[in-house]
């Protein structure tokens, strides 16, 4: 009899192109994947946090084959010349404009690729929501890591009433959050680098700054900031922040804030606090983004038998737990026919010469559903073995009452 098998390949020699703001997660989490689906890995970390590229590039060689999973220490001249070999697959995170890069240069093996990319994550605040949560869930998503995080939301959608409430609620939780001086919290952190610092502060340079605003150069500190009533073509709208600063959108309804999600690019992660489920389900249903948290921010990532990725400009492919083993095999299709004399017979009618007998037995035969694996043979038996007891007690109940 015949028999359909899935092989799970695994690709061969996989690149992982780490990022750097979150470089043990971003690295490592992929690693593991490709690990447990059987292929070799070459480990390229992020340049632009030596500390920790530093660790990864000591610790990993003492723990894992040095041949198998070598770690490339460089910057972009580095990367560039590992992009020059074929890979059999290439994993990278990292923002779209080096994506865009990254599959160009895959394109020219056809290498399969999967790109964690991010995008502008709106969020937008109904009326029904409590702004209370609201605020703290939404400030701490986007000052976590000082809002350095592909998924941080990053900017608001809202009618007046509520980004007037939203504000004012900010503010206390700021507070709450950092003290009185954000500037000696422990726990704000800072801006990557110069040029990202001198990015992040061209947006500071507006009058519509409600909270916030104050930088230091030398420390590479950029103080939590709101910046309110924000349009669409400011500047700030243009790109991705990758910053501690939130602006703030007006809206007048739902409708509204979907056509404005909809004329940009598609974001990594899309954001929504409504206790109405009417108005989740129509930013599910008309809006398109790698994936949606209800009432929360960035928590999506966390659900780990869940796959994580972006699309269109955010991303292709996903990671995480079984999507994350299956990013990196190939479902190989294997058929195992048999030799036997029934089966031969059965399928002869695809031999020359044809006749209009053969040609009706072939349609026939390929509109049947190939037969399933042998391995659930087990199952088909015990089910009709049940399905003949049940008969036979019902024809020895028949036949007893007839007789008596």
């Amino acid at each position: 009899m015949d028999d359909v098998l899935i092989y799970n390949d695994p690709y061969g020699v996989v690149l992982l192109i780490g990022a750097w703001n979150y470089p043990i997660y971003v690295t490592l989490g992929p690693l593991a994947s490709a690990i447990a689906a059987g292929n070799c890995v070459v480990i390229k970390p992020s340049e632009l946090s030596p500390a920790t590229t530093n660790v990864i590039a000591k610790l990993l060689p003492k723990y894992l084959d040095n041949e198998c999973y070598p770690v490339f220490v460089g910057g972009a001249q580095e990367t560039s010349r590992l992009l020059e070999e074929k890979f059999d697959y290439i994993f990278f995170t990292g923002s779209p404009r080096i994506g865009k890069i990254i599959h160009s240069a895959a394109s020219k093996h056809l290498t399969p690729t999967t790109l964690e990319l991010g995008g502008k994550s709106p969020v937008y605040i109904d009326e029904s929501a409590n702004i209370d949560v609201v605020a703290h869930r939404i400030l701490w998503g986007k000052c976590i890591n000082a809002g350095q995080t592909c998924i941080a939301p990053d900017y608001i959608l809202c009618n007046k009433s509520v980004g007037q409430k939203f504000i004012s609620k900010a503010k206390e939780v700021f507070k709450e959050f950092y003290g009185e001086d954000v500037f000696k919290s422990p726990d704000f952190g800072r801006i990557i680098n110069d040029a990202s610092f001198e990015r992040l502060s061209k947006y500071l340079q507006t009058e519509k700054i409600v909270f916030g605003g104050k930088t230091n150069r030398n420390d590479r500190f950029i103080q939590p900031t709101i910046i309110d009533d924000v349009k669409m073509t400011d500047e700030i709208m243009q790109e991705e922040i990758f910053g501690p600063i939130l602006p703030i959108v007006y809206v007048e309804d739902v409708p509204k804030a979907i056509e404005l999600i909809n004329s940009k690019e598609k974001p990594l992660a899309l954001y929504v606090f409504t206790n109405n489920k009417s108005v989740y389900k129509a930013f599910l249903e008309n809006t398109s983004s790698g994936g949606v948290t209800i009432n929360d921010v960035c928590m999506h990532v966390l659900v780990e038998n869940a796959p994580f990725g972006g699309v269109g400009n955010s991303g292709m492919g996903c990671s995480h737990g079984k999507y994350g083993f299956d990013t990196f095999v190939h479902k190989k299709t294997v058929l195992v026919r048999s030799l036997g004399v029934v089966n031969e017979k059965m399928g002869a009618a695809r031999y020359p010469p044809y006749s209009d007998s053969k040609i009706k037995q072939i349609s026939r035969l390929t509109k049947m559903q190939w037969p399933l694996s042998t391995k659930y043979w087990s199952h088909y038996f015990v089910f009709s073995l049940g399905i003949l007891t049940a008969l036979s007690f019902k024809f020895l109940k028949y036949a007893y009452s007839k007789k008596f």
